[in-house]
């Protein structure tokens, strides 16, 4: 423990206080195992706190460490080791406790309580299970993650190297026809070459043919002919091949010097794009990233903004539909209440319709009485006279126990009407009503009695 912690200590010695104090807070929990079992007391959380204020230490002595650094830093892991050995031995006495405990509960405890240990362990078992799986579920997904973003980087760069090979390959086209012209060129040039060699084939030939002649002349002449010529010197043929042909290889050099050159300056170009593109793939592989990063976050913040926004407008829209249901109600109510009035009104209309044609049928015909009325009045206008003289005739002449009194010729239309007029028709009476007035109907009145 102590040649461990020495490098622990080492290690962390570097950084700052803080770091150190939370890496040894972290060593701590990993040896001792972290809290107790239960109710009894905590010796992760005193190792916690016992090398918290070893990296507070660790943090207000490093500023301090000028002289003998060694002796101190030893000093230093040697408490560090010490407080670590308290802590182990206090972590066992307190596992020996905690069992002490557990068994004096289990002898204590009454025999018929239900073991569910069983059920605890594979509760146990099975929340292992479950953490384990998302685990690897999130592992997963990460590398699904990695996989595309690595996917992703590697089609960018194929493009980039696409592209450049597109160029390179115009490249390789365009010195491959400019290799073709200078073969065409070369070509003809030899072609050139051959037929000046065969031309100067040709002129040796004639020379050794007109050498052979002026040999056999001098020896048929036996020498004593000379022969003068006085014509211009031939041109050197070989000399002015061979000028030609240093000329046209010189020029052959140039060029080939020339395409050299040119190619190596393309090639230049290319790897210096190359590397550039390269440097741009890398900037904008990380700024792509970065991008992904964002985006992702933004994503999130979306989601729980729509979320939100989402129950708000569904609160708001249930709101909504609640009121104007109950609105709906009220207006289907007032509805309802209209219908009930109309056809209330209806029925009404109805009976009132049903008066007005039983009215109107009674006054047609009325209107029919009323024109027999009339009719019957201007009929017995002349006979109410007759009516009037009868009655003058009773006063004047009344006799007792007589019935009726003396008959008075009538006109022979109104005979019997008037006949049944005086002897006690009641319609007689309504006649009079609608057409006299009531002195005269009191007077015949008065004389009927008197007749009785």
């Amino acid at each position: 423990m102590f040649s461990f912690a020495h490098y622990y200590f080492c290690a962390c010695g570097g950084g700052s206080g803080r770091s150190s104090s939370v890496s040894c807070r972290r060593y701590a929990s990993s040896v001792i195992g972290g809290g107790s079992y239960g109710g009894g007391l905590s010796m992760g959380s005193l190792a916690g706190g016992l090398v918290g204020l070893w990296g507070l230490y660790c943090w207000g002595g490093c500023a301090l460490l000028t002289g003998n650094e060694k002796v101190t830093m030893q000093n230093l892991n040697d408490r560090l080791a010490a407080y670590l050995e308290k802590v182990r031995r206090l972590e066992e006495e307190n596992a020996e406790l905690e069992h002490h405990i557990r068994e004096w509960y289990r002898k204590q405890a009454p025999s018929v309580s239900k073991d569910y240990s069983s059920y605890y362990q594979a509760i146990e078992q099975l929340q292992n299970q479950i953490i384990s799986a998302t685990v690897d579920n999130n592992r997963m997904l990460l590398d699904i993650d990695n996989s595309k973003m690595t996917a992703e980087d590697f089609r960018m760069k194929y493009e980039n190297e696409l592209v450049i090979r597109q160029t390179v390959e115009a490249d390789i086209n365009g010195l491959r026809n400019l290799m073709d012209d200078l073969t065409l060129v070369r070509s003809s040039l030899e072609s050139e070459l051959e037929s000046l060699k065969d031309e100067l084939m040709s002129l040796k030939r004639n020379h050794e043919e007109v050498r052979c002649n002026d040999e056999t002349l001098q020896s048929q002449t036996g020498g004593d002919v000379s022969v003068e010529v006085n014509a211009a010197p031939g041109v050197d043929l070989t000399k002015t091949l061979n000028d030609l042909r240093c000329e046209y290889e010189q020029i052959i050099e140039k060029n080939r010097k020339e395409v050299e050159q040119w190619y190596e300056v393309k090639i230049e170009e290319v790897n210096r794009q190359v590397t550039s593109s390269s440097q741009d793939i890398q900037t904008s592989s990380h700024q792509l990233t970065e991008l992904r990063r964002e985006m992702q976050n933004l994503e999130i913040e979306l989601q729980a903004q729509l979320s939100t926004v989402r129950g708000s407008l569904e609160n708001s829209v249930s709101e909504t539909e609640s009121r104007y249901s109950c609105l709906l109600q009220q207006i289907q109510g007032q509805i309802c209440a209209v219908e009930e009035e109309l056809a209330s009104i209806r029925c009404e209309m109805e009976s009132q319709n049903q008066e007005y044609k039983m009215l109107l049928g009674i006054k047609s015909r009325l209107e029919q009485e009323i024109q027999q009325y009339r009719s019957l009045l201007q009929e017995g206008q002349q006979d109410l006279v007759y009516v009037f003289h009868i009655i003058k005739g009773i006063k004047r002449n009344p006799q007792v126990g007589t019935c009726s009194p003396a008959p008075v010729p009538l006109p022979p239309p109104c005979n019997a009407w008037l006949t049944q007029l005086v002897f006690g028709n009641s319609f007689f009476v309504k006649a009079l009503t609608l057409c006299c007035n009531s002195a005269l109907i009191n007077l015949y009145v008065c004389n009927a009695n008197h007749n009785v």
